[in-house]
Parts: structure tokens; sequence; C-alpha cells
């Protein structure tokens, strides 16, 4: 994982969004966290006043202007929170490099000062009394944790759609969504709402809206991260992690949560995988002798993705400027291997149900609950009630799937190995996000999620360029644990 940050660190800027507006003095538009660090360090601005920026630009975009709709809620408590972390740094005490910056969490991490929605309305009042153990983390590194952002409902799809919130827009394109379902945090953190975000992703909800909104994510290693705290789509694919502009940033707010956590047990083991420092292990030389390998089974070839393809040609030339190694590769039975894995289907419910009953006063207590009393999104009826049809875990087409798993991850981990591969290339998504206005419950493109999501290997994507008319485009490496 650490080398596929560093060979991503040439790729990780992001470019103009169009939303900034003109402001005397210093401006958070597209600041890096490093930028926003120093500028608190030299006395240009404090944490109090980027809380006060940040808030301005969800002011002027979020409802207003382009109408995103990437905020569920704000912290009532973050100019607070920010006026404590500057007396700390006036004390001559900082934190690190989150100290006093602003940051977003997705809809789904449990907070103390905010409700915890998962996107539905039927857990619109739901209030945890603890923080997500992440959350816990960004807040002690001293990150205000500004607000919450909009979600595909209970993280069930990939285009941004709520019976709590309705559609999220793409800052791009506001006629287009943002993927999904860590689509509100993408959208932010694009529009400069905030430094960073986290999101979390069980097939594709941090890589499809990081690719579709020109920014950088990781599908980390499975267990590198914990999901205490985190509603739930499926205990076995669940990760959780940040959203940023580049890789360096992603890095910072990875050392400030990567870590073991007693109650998230499959953890345990990450500590093998964990550098002293993400943000130390970052090279601007990083792609210099690395091999890569192009995995053209992944690419979709209708006339409509021809725009996208070129784009990430383009790319994987430039990388090979920088020293990469880069040639086309065949996973024998790829498709076959692929198909059958997901075990979203056979987790959802249970999981769900599991994550209610830890929260006392919680409005529902189950699935078939939010189904029976029709507050889901219309878009999602079909969907979630297929999801609440298995009667048990205990299954075997549930076998299977996971058995098909553990086959895919020591077929890539071979063929890594074999082919002396230090990492996959392929779309995370291969076409234009469709209109807000459409019905299709879908970003299109190949599904490309689902090899990082079966095998728990870490895949990272990161701003590949743009099309002609203005949209983002993303690519994605997979590389071992």
């Amino acid at each position: 994982m650490r080398r596929l940050l560093s060979i991503s660190i040439l790729f990780g800027c992001f470019i103009a969004s169009g939303l900034a507006s003109p402001s005397p003095g210093f401006d958070v538009f597209e600041k890096s966290i490093l930028e926003l660090q120093a500028a608190q360090s030299d006395g240009t601005t404090s944490s109090r006043r980027l809380v006060e920026m940040y808030l301005a630009r969800i002011k002027a975009y979020n409802q207003a202007g382009p109408a995103l709709n990437a905020i569920v809620t704000l912290n009532p408590r973050a100019l607070e929170a920010a006026d404590i972390l500057d007396r700390e740094r006036a004390a001559g005490h900082v934190r690190g490099p989150l100290h006093g910056i602003p940051i977003l969490v997705k809809d789904n991490y449990d907070t103390v000062d905010m409700p915890t929605s998962d996107g539905t309305l039927a857990l619109a009042t739901l209030q945890p009394t603890a923080d997500a153990f992440q959350v816990q983390r960004l807040r002690k590194a001293g990150a205000v944790i500004l607000g919450k952002t909009t979600m595909h409902e209970l993280a069930a799809g990939i285009t941004t759609i709520s019976s709590l919130t309705g559609a999220t827009r793409n800052p791009y394109d506001p006629r287009r969504g943002p993927g999904g379902s860590s689509g509100g945090t993408a959208a932010a953190v694009a529009a400069s709402f905030a430094a960073a975000g986290t999101g979390s992703d069980t097939c594709g909800s941090l890589r499809i809206p990081a690719a579709l909104q020109n920014l950088v994510s990781l599908r980390q290693t499975r267990g590198l991260s914990s999901r205490t705290g985190i509603a739930p789509l499926s205990s076995s694919q669940d990760v959780a992690g940040p959203l940023a502009r580049s890789v360096t940033d992603l890095a910072l707010l990875m050392d400030a949560t990567v870590g073991p956590d007693r109650a998230d047990p499959i953890t345990a083991g990450a500590s093998a995988h964990i550098p002293r420092s993400y943000r130390d292990s970052l090279g601007p030389d990083g792609l210099r002798g690395m091999r890569i390998g192009v995995v053209r089974a992944l690419f979709e070839d209708e006339p409509e993705d021809e725009a996208f393809n070129e784009v990430i040609n383009r790319s994987l030339e430039a990388m090979k400027a920088q020293g990469a190694e880069v040639f086309d590769v065949e996973i024998p039975s790829l498709s076959e291997q692929l198909a059958d894995t997901s075990v979203i289907l056979h987790e959802f419910k249970f999981d769900l149900a599991d994550y209610l009953a830890r929260h006392k006063g919680t409005p529902i207590g189950s699935l078939e609950d939010i189904i029976s009393r029709g507050m889901e999104h219309y878009r999602l009826e079909d969907r979630l009630r297929s999801r609440n049809k298995p009667e048990s875990r205990d299954t075997e087409a549930y076998r299977q799937a996971l058995a098909k798993r553990s086959t895919l991850r020591t077929a890539v981990l071979r063929f890594l190995q074999e082919q002396r591969l230090d990492a996959l290339a392929y779309p995370p998504v291969s076409r234009r996000s469709p209109f807000v206005d459409d019905d299709a419950d879908d970003a299109g493109g190949a599904d490309t999620c689902q090899l990082s999501a079966s095998t728990g290997l870490p895949a990272i994507v990161f701003p590949a360029g743009f099309t002609d008319d203005g949209l983002p485009v993303g690519l994605e490496l997979l590389g071992a644990a």
C-alpha cells in the first residue's frame, strides 16, 4: 500500500472546479492541508477563520448557486472546537498537521455532536452517544469536525440519492450526480467545503466518487482501519477511510486514522502493514522502476466509453515518462473469478440490525422496519426488498461466495508475484455519471469495484485528466497488502 501511495503522488493534484469566487486576503479554495497548516503557523489565519471561510462556501454553494446538496448537517460546536485549538496553538501546543483543520465526515460515521442518519429518513433522529473510532482519532489529531455529508441511502448504491436529502450534484457538472455512496463527501471536498473528508467503500463507494470529482481516495487493505461506529453495508467488505485533493493530504489523514482497534477485531493484525508515516513514505520518484499491468478486460469498449479511455491511456503514457514499465496484462478467467463474490446480499440485513441494536432509542430496528413504513427513496425500493429476503446468514450461497473470494485473492496475489507486478491498473468508472434526473441507480461503466472489495487488497484512485467537456477521469491501481 505504501508503494501505491508513492507511485500516485505525481497524479494527486486537484485541478480547479470553477466554483471559486474572488476573496480578499487568504482564501481556503483548493488549499492543501499543509498550506492551511502553514497559514495558521505564520498567523495568516486561524482555525476559527478557516471554519468561517468554509461555512461561507457551504452557504454559497450547498443549497444556493449550483445547489450541490452535499451537506446533511453542520456541527454546532465547530467554532467552539476551533477556538480551543487556536488557544492551544497560542500556548505553543500543536498536535500535528491536522491541528485546526476542518474535516467533513460521511453520515454513516457516528458523532456525539450530530445525528447519524446513514442516509435514510428513517434514522434522521438517531443520536449516537460515542464517536466512531476514526472520528475519535481525527479529533485527537486536532481536526475540527465541521459537519456530516450526504450519502446514498444506507450506502446501498453509487449515485448518492436519499429519502432524507434527495439527490447530490457533481461540482464539475451540477446536472450530473457525484457517484456514491460517498458522493456527498466527494462533492464537498471538490467544492472546497472542507480540506478533506471521510467515506466508506463496500464496492467502489470511495473510489467512484473520487474518480468523478478529480480526487484521491484509497480502499485500504482490509483490516487496516477500524469500522467501529460506522453503519455497515457488509461487514466482510466494508472499508472506511479518507477522500482528499492530493496523495499528500490522503496520507496525512491515514497517519491520523489508521491503527488497531480492540472493538474491531479485523484490525488486530494491521500493525504489520503500517509504516511509521504514510506521508514520509511519499517521494517524487515513486514511479521509477515500477511494473504496472494494465487490465484491459476491465475497460469498457462502447462508443460512449472512448472519451474516458483516451484520458486514461494518456495518463498511462505519462506514467511511462516518469520511469514506470506499463504494459497490458491478462488475468486468466478474471470475469468468471469475479462473478458472485459480493456478499452484500448475504450480510446487509443482519449487519444493519446488529448496528441498530447497539444504539439505544433508535427509531427503527431493522431493514424490514424501513421498508414496511415506506421510508426509503423510491429508486431503492426493489434493491432493499431484495436485500431483505435472506432469512439467515448460514446459506450455501454465502459459503460459496466466501470461498470464491478466497480463491480470487490467491489468484490475484499469485499473478502479481509471477508477473513481478507492483500494481494492476484499470478505470474505477468508465463513463460519465448519469444526470441527476435520471432514474437509473448506476454510475455506468465496467463493474471494476469488486476486484479490490472481494480480494481485500488495496486500491488507490487518483486523477488521470479530463474529458473534452471538462469532466474528471480517474485511474485505479491495485496492489498487494
